[in-house]
């Protein structure tokens, strides 16, 4: 069946004149794009489910029910989700990488490429770490979601002025400033899930599972816990809006530069 339908698609592209670039690079960045896309899609459909879907849900059961759902659920639909991340955000470095040294060749200056990816790098990692400790607080001001959605939105305004601004150059694309921010955005989404959320839902679905199976209480840290991995979970969901706007942007809405 799959030999008969790849011969019909050869069929149709043979007939159609169909001619695939082989130099410049072009494959390897189609197949970064590819596996892009199709790992980002798993990594942001169960964001948007765990957000949409079960935490809902999950509030709506019993403890009873939800002690035994979440031993099975959790553990399968996290594998898929921070696997995805991690698939996600090297193939979108890797382009990225790519990008940022067609642009440094174009400035006749190869060696801006690292400093433009030491830079970026940089700005984005102290951004989630000013974050990370911003959702750490259980008491006073940060305890207020609203509070805490003014002072991270800030950060990331002012983080991408940051950058935009350090990687500013005649010959930068607008597809690598456009993915510099929006990349940015996947960054600290990326790190959120391995340095927040899994750290934290590891350790709950362990306690719920011993919870159930062996009658032990739940430890007093489970609800600190369980709010923070509840906070970065909600921190990527909005993060992942103008981090997808960004990535469009990058080929299709040239607002950052005309190159």
């Amino acid at each position: 069946m799959m030999t008969a339908g790849a011969l019909a698609v050869w069929l149709v592209l043979w007939k159609l004149n169909v001619q695939f670039p082989v130099g410049g690079g072009e494959p390897e960045q189609i197949v970064l794009r590819w596996l892009h896309f199709v790992a980002g899609i798993i990594w942001v459909g169960l964001l948007y489910f765990f957000n949409l879907v079960n935490a809902p849900a999950m509030k709506a059961l019993d403890a009873a029910t939800r002690g035994k759902v979440v031993p099975v659920l959790m553990p399968k639909a996290l594998w898929w989700f921070r696997w995805g991340a991690v698939v996600t955000w090297l193939a979108g470095f890797r382009y990225f990488m790519i990008l940022a040294k067609t642009d440094a060749i174009n400035a006749h200056a190869p060696g801006l490429m690292w400093r433009w990816l030491g830079i970026w790098f940089a700005v984005w990692l102290v951004a989630f770490v000013i974050i990370y400790a911003l959702l750490r607080p259980t008491e006073g001001l940060l305890n207020n979601g609203w509070v805490l959605a003014v002072l991270i939105g800030f950060i990331i305004a002012a983080t991408s002025w940051l950058v935009l601004s350090l990687l500013a150059h005649p010959d930068v694309s607008n597809r690598t400033l456009s993915i510099s921010v929006g990349g940015g955005l996947g960054t600290i989404m990326f790190l959120n899930v391995w340095g927040i959320i899994w750290r934290c839902q590891k350790r709950l679905i362990a306690w719920t599972k011993a919870n159930v199976e062996q009658g032990t209480p739940m430890p007093p840290e489970a609800d600190r816990v369980a709010r923070l991995a509840l906070l970065a979970s909600r921190a990527n969901f909005w993060l992942s809006f103008p981090m997808l706007f960004f990535m469009a942007a990058s080929n299709h809405y040239p607002f950052l530069s005309g190159k």
